[in-house]
């Protein structure tokens, strides 16, 4: 717990500050912490190692990868637009 939302100790010992007990126990989601900050240094790791492979990647290969990427992304704008009938 850090001292930013640590409970003044008038607050715990005066009962109309009910929301100050609840800072005294654990948090139950504070797993959920740590396995958000692994899941965004994996995303980290493997978007880097795309990046090298993309740029040793030969100049034919990277326009088909764009032409690919590009009919891929008009594709779900078009089904985006045909679902908000844009």
């Amino acid at each position: 717990m850090s001292d930013t939302f640590k409970p003044i100790s008038d607050d715990v010992s005066n009962p109309s500050f009910s929301s100050a007990d609840s800072y005294l126990k654990d948090d139950p989601s504070s797993g959920e912490a740590g396995r958000t900050l692994l899941a965004a240094v994996l995303g980290g790791v493997v978007s880097a190692a795309g990046y090298l492979v993309y740029t040793r990647l030969p100049d034919d290969q990277k326009d088909k990868l764009h032409a690919h990427v590009r009919t891929l992304v008009e594709s779900r704008v078009n089904e985006l637009r045909g679902r908000f009938n844009i």
